[in-house]
């Protein structure tokens, strides 16, 4: 537990559903003492984009309540589409009306659009929108949310990336690419910011038991004519841990790098993977 997040306020986009990373990240910095806003796209009950389930407004309110009730913090969920420059600048007006400063940013909101396919024969516009979500939303969402991070005190923004970001996967280019470009902006907000006290660090998950990721092995197992679980195991065997990665293990990496116990780190692409990528 890091004492220094208690009262601090964070935002955690793409985190509302139980089974994401947003949402184990939004649980350990609300047993930490963080008040939480849970932004995500809301609106129907749940709908399918991309491959995977969007999180609906209802789960992101029950979220909400539940955290508060279990950690006693002062939470907000707040529905966003990273996408739009409107909506993300709504945002950042409920957050400042509610909590009036932003001490933690967590760019967690990501998908995947028009997988899998080879460069050649990618549909430009599912390239364009999987590039936009996962990249041009890192920017749009730190830079309405910067004005609220420069208090006067050390603020975190912590960037979701992917081990795809610097090991190239087959027929999924646009992701990788956009990951890949989230470690660069990293970079290059770490060294603009570090004059206003805030430090900028990206993580880059590799195989984690998320709804993706569950999507993966079903549509391999369904390519190889193997079971689900033959699929986890095949993915297994390239990890060192020899495991695939619970999305607690990530958040418990975010909420360090939130706290002080971090305070002498910035502009880092830290990997959590298993041993699967032995790099910077």
């Amino acid at each position: 537990m890091y004492n220094d997040l208690k009262g601090k306020t964070a935002v955690i986009t793409g985190s509302g559903k139980r089974t994401g990373i947003g949402f184990a990240i939004a649980k350990t910095l609300a047993s930490d003492g963080c008040n939480i806003v849970i932004a995500d796209l809301g609106g129907r009950r749940g709908v399918e984009e991309g491959q995977v389930r969007v999180a609906g407004s209802e789960e992101m309110d029950a979220i909400a309540s539940e955290l508060k009730e279990a950690f006693g913090v002062k939470t907000m969920a707040v529905c966003l589409d990273v996408t739009d420059g409107q909506s993300v600048l709504a945002m950042s007006d409920a957050v400042r009306e509610g909590f009036g400063s932003v001490d933690i940013l967590c760019n967690n909101a990501g998908a995947s659009f028009g997988v899998p396919n080879g460069v050649e024969y990618y549909d430009e516009a599912a390239w364009m929108k999987t590039i936009d979500v996962n990249l041009h939303g890192v920017f749009r969402v730190s830079r309405a949310m910067l004005p609220l991070m420069k208090a006067g005190r050390p603020a975190s923004i912590i960037n979701t990336a992917s081990r795809a970001g610097k090991v190239p996967p087959i027929f999924n280019g646009a992701y990788a690419v956009a990951k890949a470009g989230v470690i660069m902006l990293t970079k290059v907000m770490a060294r603009e910011l570090a004059g206003a006290g805030i430090r900028v660090n990206a993580i880059c998950p590799g195989q984690i038991m998320t709804d993706i990721e569950k999507w993966r092995f079903e549509l391999e197992a369904k390519w190889f004519s193997q079971t689900f679980q033959d699929r986890v195991d095949e993915m297994c065997k390239t990890i060192p841990l020899g495991r695939i990665g619970e999305t607690g293990e990530v958040a418990a990496l975010v909420a360090f790098l939130a706290s002080d116990a971090s305070s002498y780190i910035t502009g880092q692409a830290l990997n959590v993977c298993g041993g699967q990528l032995m790099e910077l």
